[in-house]
């Protein structure tokens, strides 16, 4: 017990040293992965993060407390752990929470033992055993054979496996089980893991997820992935480093949300605090007088030299600008600078991450000179009893210094400097080595260059030079190669329809040099819809980059009408992390189909919406998509109307349905899915408890699939909204619906009353349905009385569609009168049903003694006369809650026109009214122009071939004067000719400018 109190000490006073545990509440969760990603295995962390737009499409999440339990009372703890983040998002500080809080006994309290090792510390070692490893990393434990014989529960933690200088090789393991025998660290480290030593102790390894790729996914057994942080967590990081200024880490935060690719990158903590330090730093010396005011960084490079400017100036938010002359701070920080960019750059070429005092002597660097101010902000140091080592404070900080000394060495060098030693064939002349830089980087099959080159790309900015020249550039030296550069650039861009990261990464880079023409052109054209035709393989190229940048990405990728088979299978690796994607009326075939299957069934895969309508998909891309469903988890919604999936391809989709527990809502309208179709669809639904929404209309489902559909229902509590409109169902399927109907729409199915007295006795008792589609059918006044019925009893029904059926007067008095009683029906159509003046008399008795219902009434294309429109008029005076009132073609006249104008004068709730196709007159607008100007709750109106005539519209237009509310009138149709016409544009342009008018 002594021997773990000294422990449990030693860990408390070297962990808990500067750790602010308030601020960490983001590490305290960890999201749980299965295994890596294509992309973490392959691409540099920022592209990883600019690919995906920072999100991962998980859902589970794991606490720190319980990251070594078992997931289930039946499961084990975990023995291989992995835990991974990109450079700077939080690894090791993770670790320094975990170890801390478990040394206070708060978590975890079953282990005994927590080891916690850096690769940096086990760079030192040659040879290792591990008792001897625990020895020399903790000193106060005496007896080191109880952990490595398993006698007490320990946990080893390995952090930062990117910064270990041995690549681990598996495969080749020299096995060794002794765990007093010495040999070869990294054969040590992978005999751990293996479990050939420490079998009974728990590892978790942390590492950058292409470091991770080297530990076989077979050992792990469970990988966990640090999140970003999200919009709030950003604000409060940024108020932390602003403490003083609250109003400057608002504009700070303005700036990068104003920029969407720096966003997406200042989810990681270490880039936010690079991103926020330079764009407070350019915001405190643009409002300096003696500063001439610069465009706000954008571009990574123009951040980056902000950064440095900050830098070599002294001029740190933390601390008052230095005493010593700023000429002087210059020439003292470029040797600095060169040196540690030479450094930085073998470094880089070499995967070298951390060094040791033999490197830096090796590079030539004064230790003495790394005191100053400069070079602890760019290199930290870790100091401890046994070993001193240095790393950048970030990645992108060697990248750029890196760049940096390249861009400056590259000048006067006469060979390769990718060859350290010199030898190589003669290179002179910056561009060759430019262009050297970028050919290596793309043909990298690690892509550990891609930063880099841009970096080396953005000092040939105009910008940027104009930022850095007197400090680390000459003035304007970049106009002698950038333009040749540019071009290379671009040359470099694909010459046939293949697209990679390389080639995306290579339109980063002509952004950062500031030449964007390419890209605006196809943002352009993508915003206006018109991309159809002028997609080329270099215009393909600035496509891919789009998708990944730009803002008019964010809602939706909008691709319709413009692709081909050669082109999407381009663009595959982007179209992955579009959440919202349609592809409409594309022409596409089944092979397209078999593409976007592959790309469905990746695990990176985040497209959550995908709209496929209006193309020539057969039974066979149905089936390709159907394949990809068995296995996708983040597809939601699936659009397929218009296309020609048939019976076949509506069989593959309901049995992957029956699998696929993400898929919410599917389109199949107009695919001639027919009887068979609806039947394995409902045979789908029995087992499906997922989808909400099925939409099936035109597809010829008939009686007998309306039926097999209705049985399905009555098991099936998921689904939401179904649409069988225009699907002959007759009246043996609208009775079987009737049983199950939840949101059904069953227009223009040939329904009569026989139907609809089946229907309306499901609807008295139902008490999920909300929307009711019975619109072109054949309901008879006989059928009125069922459906005033059912109005009686039901208290769920929001919306009922009675549109073109042959109610007459008769059965749209019997609905009315139901009206009275329901308190529940927000929106009721009754147009062309024949409906006359005694129907809406009745109607208008039930807005009056409705006092918290209906909003929406619509009478269209019913002659009420005026009659009718009267008492409505009355109505309106009295009810509080109409807001909409369709009377298009109802045979009102002036007298109709008068009535309803008084209405107006005292109503409060009406906001729209249209009154098209009706003989109002000059009298008419007369009276409604009055009401107009006292009337303050109408937004649109719409008088359209009303016989206004020159002096009618004028009326209207000058009472707008006093009116306030309206926002469109539309007065087309009334013989006003092109003289009223202005007349009435400059009137109204002069008293209502904010009203839209269409004259």
């Amino acid at each position: 017990e002594p021997m773990v109190q000294k422990h449990l000490e030693s860990l408390q006073s070297y962990y808990g040293n500067g750790l602010e545990t308030d601020s960490l509440q983001r590490l305290t969760n960890l999201l749980l992965v299965e295994g890596l990603t294509d992309i973490q295995q392959k691409e540099h962390d920022i592209l990883q993060i600019e690919a995906t737009k920072g999100l991962r499409n998980v859902s589970k999440s794991i606490p720190l407390e319980k990251l070594f339990l078992p997931l289930s009372r039946v499961s084990i703890p975990p023995r291989i752990s992995v835990t991974i983040g990109v450079a700077g998002i939080g690894k090791s500080t993770l670790v320094k929470l975990f170890v801390y809080t478990w040394a206070k006994g708060e978590i975890n309290r079953d282990i005994i033992f927590v080891l916690p090792l850096t690769f940096r510390e086990l760079n030192t070692y040659e040879k290792l055993s591990v008792e001897r490893l625990i020895c020399s990393a903790f000193p106060h434990i005496t007896e080191p054979n109880c952990i490595s014989a398993g006698a007490v529960r320990t946990l080893l933690i390995l952090d930062g496996l990117d910064e270990f200088k041995t690549p681990l090789d598996f495969s080749n393991t020299v096995v060794c089980t002794d765990p007093k025998k010495e040999i070869q660290v990294d054969n040590l480290i992978t005999n751990i893991i293996r479990g050939n030593l420490l079998q009974e102790a728990s590892v978790w390894v942390t590492a950058r997820p292409t470091a991770a790729s080297q530990i076989p996914s077979g050992l792990v057994d469970r990988m966990t992935e640090i999140r970003g942080f999200g919009a709030a967590e950003m604000k409060d990081f940024l108020d932390q480093m602003f403490l003083d200024n609250k109003d400057l880490s608002g504009q700070v935060l303005h700036h990068i949300r104003a920029n969407r690719s720096l966003q997406v990158l200042c989810a990681v903590p270490g880039f936010c605090w690079i991103s926020g330090s330079s764009i407070g730093y350019y915001l405190k010396t643009s409002t300096d007088p003696s500063q001439e005011t610069a465009a706000v960084p954008r571009t990574l490079s123009e951040i980056y030299s902000y950064y440095f400017k900050m830098a070599l100036s002294g001029d740190w938010l933390e601390k008052s600008r230095e005493t010593l002359r700023i000429e002087q701070a210059v020439n003292n920080s470029k040797k600095i600078v060169g040196s540690l960019g030479r450094l930085a750059f073998y470094g880089l070429i070499k995967k070298k991450y951390v060094f040791y005092e033999q490197d830096m002597k090796a590079y030539g660097i004064d230790l003495s000179l790394l005191q100053s101010s400069l070079c602890s902000r760019l290199l930290l140091k870790e100091e401890t009893q046994s070993f001193t080592a240095y790393f950048f404070s970030h990645l992108t900080i060697q990248e750029f210094l890196a760049a940096i000394y390249y861009y400056t060495a590259a000048k006067r060098a006469i060979f390769d400097l990718f060859t350290e030693s010199g030898m190589s064939w003669p290179k002179l002349g910056f561009l060759n080595h430019f262009k050297n830089a970028v050919q290596r980087s793309l043909q990298a099959e690690d892509r550990q260059l891609d930063i880099f080159v841009r970096f080396l790309s953005g000092l040939l900015s105009p910008q940027v030079n104009k930022l850095l020249s007197g400090w680390l550039v000459v003035k304007d030296e970049h106009n002698s190669f950038r333009s040749q550069a540019i071009s290379f650039l671009q040359g470099c861009l694909n010459t046939d329809y293949v697209i990679s990261s390389r080639t995306v990464n290579t339109m980063h880079c002509l952004h950062e040099i500031q030449h964007m023409e390419i890209a605006k052109t196809v943002e352009e054209a993508m915003k206006n819809e018109s991309l159809g035709g002028m997609l080329t393989p270099v215009n393909c190229s600035a496509l891919a980059y789009v998708l990944q940048v730009s803002d008019i990405c964010v809602e939706e990728t909008n691709l319709s009408n413009c692709l081909t088979y050669n082109v999407c299978k381009s663009l595959l690796s982007q179209l992955l992390f579009c959440h919202n994607l349609r592809l409409d009326n594309n022409r596409f075939k089944d092979n397209v189909m078999e593409l976007l299957g592959s790309v469905l069934s990746v695990k990176d895969c985040q497209i959550q919406k995908l709209s496929l309508a209006e193309n020539q998909i057969s039974n066979k891309g149905a089936k390709a998509l159907a394949r990809s469903l068995m296995v996708n988890r983040s597809l939601t919604a699936l659009d397929l109307r218009s296309n020609s999936i048939g019976p076949t391809g509506a069989k593959a989709l309901a049995d992957a349905l029956k699998k696929n527990k993400v898929l919410l809502s599917l389109n199949l309208q107009h695919n001639a899915i027919k009887e068979d179709g609806a039947s394995f669809l409902a045979n789908a639904l029995l087992a499906n408890h997922g989808l909400t929404t099925l939409h099936l209309q035109k597809n010829a489902v008939g009686a007998h699939g309306a039926r097999k559909i209705a049985e399905a229902l009555k098991q099936n509590c998921s689904l939401k909204e179904l649409t069988l409109s225009s699907n002959s169902v007759g009246d043996s399927g609208s009775v079987a619906l009737a049983e199950a109907l939840r949101v059904n729409h069953l227009q223009s199915n040939s329904i009569s009353s026989a139907g609809v007295t089946a229907l309306t006795a499901a609807l008295c008792s139902n008490k999920g349905l909300i929307n009711l589609n019975l619109r072109e059918n054949s309901i008879s006044k006989e059928g009125g009385p069922a459906i005033a019925h059912a109005l009686r009893a039901n208290t769920t029904l929001r919306k009922l569609d009675l549109a073109a059926n042959l109610l007459y007067d008769e059965g749209g008095k019997a609905i009315a009168l139901a009206m009275k009683e329901n308190r529940a029906l927000t929106s009721l159509h009754l147009q062309w049903n024949f409906i006359q003046a005694k129907a809406a008399t009745a109607l208008a008795q039930a807005l009056q003694s409705n006092d918290a219902a209906l909003l929406c009434l619509s009478l269209q294309e019913n002659a009420i006369g005026d009659e009718g429109m009267a008492a409505l008029s009355a109505a309106l005076k009295v009810n509080t809650t109409l807001a909409d009132l369709h009377l298009q073609v109802a045979s009102i006249g002036a007298a109709g026109a008068q009535a309803l104008a008084e209405a107006l004068m005292v109503n409060k709730s009406l906001q729209i009214l249209d009154l098209r196709g009706n003989s109002i007159g000059v009298t008419g607008a007369k009276a409604m122009a009055n009401a107009l100007r006292v009337n303050r709750s109408l937004r649109r109106l719409n008088l359209q071939e009303n016989s206004l005539g020159m002096d009618g519209a004028i009326c209207i237009a000058t009472a707008l004067k006093g009116n306030h509310g309206l926002t469109y009138v539309n007065l087309q149709g009334n013989r006003i000719g092109r003289s009223g016409a202005k007349m009435i544009s400059d009137a109204i342009r002069t008293n209502s400018p904010n009203c839209v008018v269409d004259v």
